[in-house]
């Protein structure tokens, strides 16, 4: 039985870069040829994946198993935290609800069984994979949580992983925070630390190279790689943090403007990842009414707590720009699971699922009612779109609390195997479904581009480029830039040492 080779790559802070630093070794192994999988033993995102089987797991686990060609299973990230309300969140475990907690229960309560579901999962990739990569989360410099962590040094420890430190250049800062994260680990912890990555570098290296050498002489720890920004990189992003570099303004250059609401709340974001390659399209983050301008597509992503980012996009104002839009304009409005939700008459949640409020009015632009239930829906679905006169074999996955039913006027948007799914207005300017990576379908994210550019006046365009081939691309990309800039070889060496010594 093959014992596999594990690598952790932890960071100074969140979103120094570890997710996508996990990812290029994911491809840069499978490439040479090894059976890898990744690894996060504890993920807190809002942005979900749902395995073959079913089951939910952190979307950067997820994508990081598609790096490395391997089907996703709940291993690879058997605990996920999704943060519902202020200081509590869903726990999930192994791709199912555990139940809610606040965070001093979690940290109290769930951490033998945390402890032990890690182990499990650990031993069940260590025994079927040749390569392991593991992701931490945060900083392992969190003295004052060290003590009970489940996602750094104690993951690092019980798979006896040598650990790569990478550090932020673009927030400013990286020699201090690489110096004081290794001053603050444990000694034991510190000589697990077989080299830093200096991510998200723009300039010249050999301005850098005096503090590189200073940092190696100092720490006496090795700087494996220096790697450049690289923009345009077409990687799901596993977190909200990333959307404070997404533009809230028009860009007058492109013929379509696509504006996103961010709720408090907003989850699996990624939906609209698509829209990012189209040469014809801006994409905005707004999340007030000023900001939303007059785009000619509005999306309503979806939410972790739908009642209460509904309640935020009415008291913002933006509810009332909403209905203002779409009386006076030619904007296409889509609610994707809790957007298309909110997009109803109403929404009810008699169990207390995500709120002590019970009930609210919906925006009342699609004829359903939604009732948010107990247990969670989490499947890959298929069917057949109707849009625009055409029909659309469309794939996507579904992630909800909520169970919607039809009201009069109801117009259903996809066929499922008989089953009705979603809901479109009749002119279809309003659109609404659960399924989530609905526009990575290519056919119809042209078809539904080319009906705006229609009502706009201009051209339709054919022929748009596939968005999952431009991501298994974007992966050969990731891993040929990361292979140009970081001493991958000596850090496999690094690896096979690591374990040789018995460390």
């Amino acid at each position: 039985m093959v014992k596999a080779l594990p690598i952790m790559f932890q960071g100074t802070h969140s979103d120094a870069g570890k997710s996508i630093i996990a990812t290029a070794f994911c491809r840069i192994f499978a490439q040479s040829g090894w059976k890898t999988a990744p690894f996060k033993s504890q993920n807190m995102s809002l942005n979900s994946y749902v395995t073959v089987d079913g089951k939910e797991i952190g979307r950067a686990q997820g994508i990081q198993a598609e790096a490395a060609g391997v089907v996703a299973t709940t291993d690879m990230n058997p605990i996920l935290i999704k943060p519902s309300r202020d200081n509590e969140a869903q726990i999930i475990v192994h791709g199912r609800p555990y139940g809610n907690m606040k965070a001093f229960a979690y940290r109290n309560e769930f951490f033998a069984t945390g402890l032990q579901m890690i182990r499990q999962s650990l031993d069940v990739l260590m025994n079927e994979y040749e390569r392991l990569v593991i992701e931490g989360a945060g900083s392992p410099a969190e003295i004052n949580l060290n003590d009970r962590e489940l996602v750094n040094m104690r993951v690092a420890r019980m798979a006896n992983a040598p650990v790569i430190l990478i550090g932020d250049i673009e927030r400013g800062g990286v020699f201090a925070s690489l110096v004081g994260t290794l001053q603050l680990l444990e000694p034991e912890d510190r000589k697990r630390v077989i080299g830093v990555i200096i991510n998200k570098f723009r300039g010249d290296l050999s301005l850098l190279q005096p503090g590189l050498d200073w940092f190696e002489q100092y720490t006496g720890v090795p700087v494996l790689g220096v790697v450049p920004y690289l923009p345009n990189l077409h990687i799901d992003a596993e977190d909200s943090v990333s959307l404070d570099q997404v533009s809230t303004t028009v860009n007058p250059d492109k013929e379509i403007d696509i504006a996103v609401i961010r709720y408090p709340k907003i989850s699996n974001f990624t939906d609209v990842d698509p829209f990012f390659i189209e040469p014809d399209c801006h994409i905005r983050f707004v999340t007030t009414a000023d900001q939303l301008g007059q785009p000619d597509l509005l999306i309503l992503p979806g939410s972790k707590n739908t009642i209460e980012d509904l309640l935020y996009v009415k008291e913002s104002g933006l509810a009332k720009k909403i209905f203002h839009l779409y009386e006076t304009s030619n904007v296409t409005i889509v609610g994707i699971c809790g957007g298309y939700q909110m997009l109803g008459h109403r929404i009810s949640d008699p169990f207390g699922v995500e709120t002590p409020l019970q009930q609210t009015d919906g925006l009342r632009l699609l004829p359903i009612e939604t009732t948010l239930k107990r247990e969670k829906t989490t499947v890959l679905s298929e069917g057949v779109l109707m849009f625009a006169g055409e029909r659309f074999h469309v794939k996507g996955y579904e992630i909800h609390m909520g169970r919607s039913h039809a009201l009069d006027g109801y117009v259903p948007l996809i066929d499922v195997n008989g089953r009705s799914e979603g809901s479109q207005s009749e002119d279809e300017c309003i659109i609404g479904t659960y399924f989530h990576d609905v526009f990575h379908n290519d056919a119809f994210r042209e078809a539904l581009l080319n009906e705006i550019r229609r009502r706009k006046g201009i051209m339709p365009i054919y022929g748009r480029k596939s968005f999952r081939t431009l991501r298994e691309q974007a992966f050969d990309r990731l891993a040929d830039h990361v292979k140009r800039h970081v001493r991958v070889e000596e850090i496999e060496r690094k690896m096979a040492e690591f374990q040789k010594e018995g460390r």
